[in-house]
């Protein structure tokens, strides 16, 4: 892999060109496309079978929205030879959401071969969203052999040049980008001279405060241009948004879940509805990837493991007290599936680092069934003005009154008083504590 290929990518401590989180968010695949939020500006995301990760929508002025990509309704090869059951498996999560989402982006592919009976089957099918519309941007696979004019006659009314526009959602402004119409060499993306000039006039009469989502099928940033995961000329797109504060990029393409922020960038691509592919440079080619049973349902941790609790009783305690960095993604990421012994099962579930006592309130707010405004482990408590304040005290009976994001911790011999925004700062308590030779307080 040349230098400038490892730059693209943090903490590639495999040297494969897969930092350790993102392995970590690439090594589950589900399918069944991205739940995306929009509070103040900072736009959240989840997999769609997982809402808890956001509890509920705070504020009907949150946007919430879907994004799913190429659902490649045509496709019967032996990775998947039923794309339409797992494209009605991604509908059905989404349907099951407590709060509708606005709308739903395709981020394209959305047929195989761009034949009219797979964008039939694929139109049908979306009308059970419970959704007010869907907005879609093509995929290679849908400008097969017509230049796009079956896409275009279908999905590309209002739209500009070959299919690209733009509109708002409650003060933030998405655009559809198109750049599968002129293929580069090695199959990396093209926006084009037309695109980019309109892109720029487009954007240019924008207030700089204006949240800002760009969705193209083929990705707006180097993902592994050796297999044409990437876009030539995005370089050029992406300087018309340096003065935006927020701005989020989502994209489709290579059939998994990848994120990346530089500076006040986001990137995000989506998994596929109908088959996964291999992480980048682990393999030959990116072709399909056949699962374990032909298709990609996921199958339940009972299904998968039997006597599961009686095993993982005997096992876990076994194991080194180390980080799943060390023990886990390392040697995958570095050795590869078969030479390290470590196999991955697909799964669909949040994830949150719990590394700090902020991260730790947000991941029990979650949780609640109710819009929780403080986490509270007492014995009784009153609470009166106070919110965003995480409390343990087990056996205490805790009265807050007027105070806001605060952290309280009670052990047997000590007590904990911070705020969620320095929790971070404990690691300089425990510090101090060694330093001290007062150990028996760690």
């Amino acid at each position: 892999m040349s230098e400038n290929k490892r730059n693209e990518l943090s903490s590639d401590d495999g040297h494969d060109g897969i930092d350790r989180r993102g392995f970590l968010k690439c090594m589950a695949w589900a399918g069944a496309g991205v739940l995306y939020v929009m509070e103040g500006g900072v736009l959240k995301s989840a997999a769609v079978g997982d809402p808890s990760a956001f509890g509920r929508v705070s504020s009907r002025k949150d946007l919430l929205f879907v994004q799913i990509s190429d659902s490649h309704m045509g496709f019967d090869k032996p990775a998947n030879t039923d794309v339409a059951a797992t494209l009605q498996a991604a509908i059905d999560k989404i349907n099951a959401l407590p709060t509708s989402p606005a709308f739903v982006l395709h981020t394209g592919d959305i047929s195989h071969l761009s034949k009219p009976t797979e964008f039939d089957t694929v139109d049908q099918m979306l009308k059970q969203v419970r959704t007010e519309r869907i907005h879609y941007v093509p995929g290679e696979h849908d400008v097969l052999g017509d230049d796009g004019r079956e896409y275009l006659d279908r999905y590309g009314k209002g739209t500009k040049g070959s299919g690209w526009y733009s509109f708002d959602a409650k003060g933030v402004h998405f655009v559809g980008l198109v750049n599968v119409a002129n293929l580069k060499a090695g199959g990396l993306g093209n926006l084009g001279p037309d695109q980019l000039q309109w892109l720029e006039g487009d954007l240019r009469h924008r207030s700089a405060s204006t949240p800002i989502v760009l969705f193209a099928h083929i990705p707006l940033w180097s993902v592994y241009p050796e297999w044409g995961w990437g876009t030539e000329d995005s370089a050029q797109a992406l300087t018309y948004l340096k003065r935006f504060g927020s701005v989020t990029v989502l994209n489709g393409h290579i059939h998994q879940i990848m994120q990346k922020v530089e500076g006040h960038v986001a990137f995000h691509t989506a998994a596929s509805t109908a088959f996964p592919q291999p992480a980048p440079g682990t393999a030959a080619t990116p072709a399909p990837s056949p699962t374990p049973t032909g298709t990609p349902v996921p199958k339940t941790i009972e299904e998968l493991t039997k006597d599961f609790d009686k095993t993982f009783s005997e096992l876990y305690p076994k194991c080194e007290n180390i980080s799943i960095d060390y023990a886990v993604l390392e040697p995958r990421s570095a050795k590869g599936e078969h030479s390290s012994n470590l196999f991955c099962l697909r799964a669909d579930f949040g994830w949150n680092d719990l590394g700090s006592w902020a991260a730790l309130y947000e991941h029990h707010a979650a949780l609640e069934k109710e819009d929780a405004a403080n986490v509270l482990h007492t014995k009784n408590s009153f609470t009166l003005n106070a919110t965003g304040n995480y409390i343990y005290a087990p056996e205490k009976f805790v009265a807050t009154v007027g105070v806001h994001n605060l952290v309280v911790v009670e052990t047997e011999d000590a007590i904990l008083v911070t705020t969620r925004e320095h929790s971070q700062d404990v690691g300089k308590i425990v510090k101090y504590l060694s330093e001290k030779k007062l150990t028996e307080l760690i």
